[in-house]
C-alpha cells in the first residue's frame, strides 16, 4: 500500500521514483478525526436572474425567450390555463385523455405514429400533457432542427385530429389503470387521504372509474381542444441556442394566421370541503406492512407564514435524516421503515399537511401514537438553535438548484406569472426564511399543525395489528376499496322473457344430462391444458380447477414456476407462487368470486337460486344475473339444446372487459356432458384456447384438501 502511495506521489509532483534511504524507522503518527461540524464553507454567491425578452404576440399569445448558446439545442413549452379539476362530473378522466390523445392522435396532415418517425429521425420530440391545474405541450431540438420541429409543435398545437384508434387505445390504458389501482398499499393511502381532505365529490377529489371513461368520446376531446386552446389562455417558453429577434419574427410568422377566441377560463374551483377528523381504515389482506398518511388541509405559496412552516416542518419531518420524526419514530423507536412530513403548498389553492410512512402491522397503532407525541412536542416548546440553523440552512442551500440551469429559471418564472405570483416572489421566500426565529417555528406550529382536526388513513392487514385502531380513541371508518363495474344495460325482463328464459334452462338441463344429475354434483375437478393465442401466443399453462362450492382451488403450471390460489368463499384465502406465499389479493379473491357464478353445475340451476335471475333475450339465448352484477348471456344450438357460446365480463390485462367462449366438444361424464374444447376472445381478439383433458366428479375431495397449502 505504502509503495502505490509512493507512487502515486512521485508521478503527481515529477519527482524521481528512487526510494530515499532511511537510518531508522520514522516514530508513529496520531490522526485526531474530524467531525463534518468542523467543515467550513464560504457563503453561497448571490444569485442573479438572466435576461429574459418577454412580448405578446398579435393573437394575445405571451412569450418568453432566454439564450443560451451553451449547446446547440432548443427548448420550448407552452402553459395553458386548463386541468382535470375542469373535467365535467360525467367524464372524470377527459383531460387525462385529451393529454395523451393530442399527442398520439396526430394532426391532419400526419398521424401519431408519423410524426414519431420524423421526430425520431431528427432526435426530437414534442409532447403533450394536461395535469391538474395547467396544461403543457412542450419541444426539443437541436438547433438546426428548430424550423421543422417549430412547424410540428404549431400542427399539434392548432390541428390535432384526435383518431379514433387511438382514443380507444388510450381509454383501453387507463382502464388497466383503474384495475389496478388498488395494488399498492401506499398508492391508496396516498389517494384516499387526499379525496378524503378534499372531498370525494368535488372536482379536487375526483377519480376516473369504468363508466366516466367510457362515457369520453372523440367530440369531447374536440370540443376541450376549442375551449381551452386558444392563444390568450397560453404562455410560451423557449430557450436555447437562437437569437431572440430572429426566433420572435419566427413565431409571429408562424402563429399569424391562428387567432381562435373564447371567454377566460375561470379560476379554479374553490376549496369548501371540512373533512371529518377520524381513522379511516382500508382492508387490504395481501400484505404484512401498514402505509398510513395523516394530516389536513395546508395552505398555499403566497400565506405570509409559509416560509415559518416549511422550517418548521424540515425540523419536523421534512428534513431527511435530520428530522425529528426519522430521528424518534425510525431510528432510536423502530417503528417506521420510513416517515416523513410535508407541508404541501400549492399556487392556487392550498395543498395538505402530510405526514407519511410504513410500519409493520403489529406496530401500527404504536407507531401512530409515536407521530402524535413528535407533532405535539413541536407544539409545545421551541425547537433547538442547532435544529433551527439545520433547517434554515437546508433550505437556503437549496436555492442554488432552482437556478442550476437556464431552462429553470424560465419555467421558474414563467410559473409565477401564470399564477399571478410577483416576478421576485423566490428572493423574498429565501429572505423571509433567513429571518425565521425559533419563536417563529414554535408559532405556527401552534397555529397551522391542528392534529385534533388530523384525518389518518390507515391501509393494512387489521388480523395482524398488535393493538385495534379504535384505541387510538378516534371514531374508526372502513374505506370501501371496490372498483365500480362498468355501466351496462341489462336485458328488458318481463313476465314472458322470464317463463321463456326459465323453459331454455331447462332444456339445456335436460340436454346436459338432467337436473338431479347437475344437483348431485358435490365436488367438481377439471383439468385443461391452456394456449395463448394474443400478445403471449405459444404460451402453454396447464390448469387443475377443483370445486367444493363455494371453495375453489386453481393451480397454474406455467414456464416460469407453478401459481396455486385458493379461495374459502368468504373473500379470503391465499396464494403461492414462485416468490412464495401471500394473502390472497382482492382482485383475485374478486376473480375466483365471478368464477364461482360461472361454475357449471350451479349455472345450469340458476332456476332454482332466488337470487338469480334467468330472463330469455332471444330465441336461443338467455341472460343469467344476480344480485352482485355478476351476469352471463348463454347462447345455445338450437339443434342439441347444449350451449354453443358465452358471453359475460372478466378481468382482461386492461380491467375489465368482454369475454366470450365458444364450446364444443361435448362428452359424457359420470351422466353430465360437459365441454371439452373452449375458444376464448377478449375485446373482440382471440386470447386463448383450452384443450379439457379430464373431469372428476364426487370423487372424495375434502375442504381440506382444497385449503392445504403447497
Amino acid at each position: 500500500m505504502r509503495s502505490a502511495l509512493v507512487l502515486t506521489l512521485a508521478l503527481a509532483i515529477g519527482a524521481p521514483l528512487a526510494r530515499p534511504q532511511r537510518k531508522s524507522a520514522p516514530a508513529a503518527r496520531s490522526y485526531a478525526a474530524k467531525s463534518y461540524k468542523d467543515l467550513k464553507f464560504k457563503p453561497l454567491p448571490e444569485l442573479r436572474l438572466p435576461e429574459i425578452s418577454s412580448f405578446t404576440l398579435a393573437n394575445g399569445m405571451k412569450v418568453y425567450l432566454l439564450e443560451n448558446h451553451e449547446l446547440p439545442l432548443v427548448r420550448g413549452s407552452l402553459r395553458l390555463h386548463a386541468g382535470n379539476v375542469y373535467d365535467p362530473p360525467g367524464k372524470v378522466g377527459l383531460s387525462d385523455v385529451f393529454g395523451e390523445v393530442m399527442r398520439t392522435g396526430g394532426t391532419r396532415d400526419k398521424t401519431g405514429d408519423q410524426l414519431n418517425e420524423l421526430l425520431e429521425g431528427m432526435a426530437a420530440s414534442v409532447e403533450t400533457d394536461i395535469g391538474e391545474t395547467a396544461g403543457t405541450v412542450s419541444f426539443n431540438t437541436l438547433t438546426e432542427n428548430t424550423d421543422t420541429v417549430l412547424a410540428i409543435f404549431k400542427d399539434i398545437l392548432t390541428q390535432p385530429e384526435f383518431r379514433q384508434e387511438k382514443l380507444d387505445i388510450a381509454k383501453n390504458q387507463y382502464r388497466g389503470v383503474i384495475a389496478r389501482r388498488n395494488d399498492n398499499a401506499g398508492g391508496i393511502a396516498s389517494r384516499e387521504f387526499e379525496r378524503l381532505i378534499y372531498g370525494r365529490n368535488t372536482a379536487w377529489g375526483r377519480q376516473m372509474e369504468y363508466a366516466t371513461l367510457d362515457s369520453i368520446t372523440r367530440q369531447d376531446l374536440i370540443q376541450f381542444h376549442n375551449r381551452y386552446f386558444f392563444p390568450a389562455n397560453m404562455a410560451l417558453a423557449i430557450q436555447g441556442d437562437f437569437v431572440s429577434s430572429t426566433m420572435r419574427g419566427k413565431l409571429e410568422k408562424l402563429f399569424a394566421d391562428w387567432n381562435p377566441k373564447q371567454p377566460p377560463v375561470p379560476p379554479v374551483p374553490p376549496v369548501t370541503n371540512k373533512a371529518v377528523p377520524g381513522v379511516y381504515f382500508a382492508e387490504k389482506k395481501d400484505v404484512n406492512q401498514t402505509s398510513f398518511r395523516l394530516g389536513h388541509l395546508g395552505g398555499k405559496f403566497s400565506d405570509k407564514d409559509y416560509p415559518a412552516l416549511d422550517v418548521m416542518n424540515d425540523i419536523l419531518g421534512g428534513g431527511q435524516f435530520s428530522s425529528r420524526l426519522v430521528q424518534k419514530v425510525r431510528s432510536d423507536l423502530g417503528l417506521a421503515y420510513t416517515v416523513g412530513s410535508a407541508w404541501q403548498a400549492a399556487y392556487d389553492h392550498p395543498g395538505v399537511f402530510l405526514i407519511s410512512g410504513g410500519t409493520k402491522s403489529q406496530s401500527t397503532v404504536e407507531a401512530l401514537k409515536a407521530i402524535r407525541v413528535q407533532v405535539d412536542r413541536i407544539r409545545d416548546a421551541e425547537v433547538t438553535d442547532e435544529e433551527l440553523r439545520i433547517a434554515k440552512e437546508s433550505t437556503l442551500n437549496s436555492f442554488i438548484f432552482a437556478f442550476d440551469s437556464p431552462g429553470k429559471v424560465l419555467s421558474r418564472l414563467m410559473t409565477y406569472e401564470y399564477y399571478g405570483y410577483p416576478k421576485d416572489f423566490i428572493f423574498q421566500y429565501q429572505k423571509a426564511v433567513a429571518a425565521v426565529t425559533r419563536a417563529d417555528v414554535l408559532r405556527v406550529a401552534r397555529e397551522y399543525l391542528k392534529p385534533e382536526n388530523f384525518v389518518i388513513v390507515a391501509v393494512g392487514k387489521s388480523e395482524d395489528f398488535g393493538a385495534p385502531l379504535s384505541s387510538l380513541g378516534l371514531p374508526v371508518h372502513n374505506i370501501d376499496l371496490t372498483i365500480p363495474e362498468p355501466a351496462r344495460e341489462a336485458a328488458k325482463a318481463d313476465p314472458a322473457s322470464l317463463a321463456r328464459g326459465g323453459q331454455l334452462l331447462e332444456g339445456l338441463q335436460k340436454a346436459a344430462g338432467g337436473a338431479e344429475n347437475l344437483a348431485a354434483i358435490k365436488d367438481y375437478t377439471h383439468t385443461a391444458q391452456v394456449t395463448l393465442t394474443g400478445a403471449q401466443a405459444g404460451l402453454k399453462v396447464t390448469q387443475v380447477t377443483r370445486i367444493i362450492y363455494p371453495l375453489i382451488r386453481f393451480e397454474q403450471q406455467l414456464p416460469f414456476g407453478k401459481i396455486t390460489i385458493y379461495y374459502d368463499g368468504k373473500g379470503g384465502g391465499f396464494m403461492v407462487g414462485p416468490q412464495g406465499p401471500s394473502p390472497l389479493p382482492a382482485q383475485a379473491a374478486k376473480q375466483a368470486k365471478e368464477e364461482l357464478f360461472r361454475y357449471y353445475p350451479r349455472l345450469w340451476l340458476s332456476d332454482r337460486d332466488p337470487q338469480r335471475t334467468v330472463n330469455a333475450t332471444g330465441a336461443h339465448t338467455v341472460e343469467i344475473s344476480d344480485k352482485e352484477n355478476n351476469w352471463i348471456r348463454l347462447t345455445l344450438d338450437p339443434s342439441t339444446g347444449l350451449i354453443d357460446r358465452v358471453t359475460y365480463r372478466g378481468a382482461g390485462m386492461a380491467g375489465p372487459t368482454e369475454i366470450e367462449a365458444v364450446y364444443s366438444d361435448w362428452k359424457p361424464v359420470g351422466g353430465v356432458r360437459f365441454p371439452h374444447h373452449i375458444k376464448i376472445s377478449q375485446g373482440g381478439k382471440p386470447a386463448a384456447e383450452v384443450a379439457v383433458t379430464g373431469y372428476e366428479l364426487n370423487s372424495g375431495l375434502k375442504p381440506e384438501d382444497l385449503a392445504r397449502k403447497p
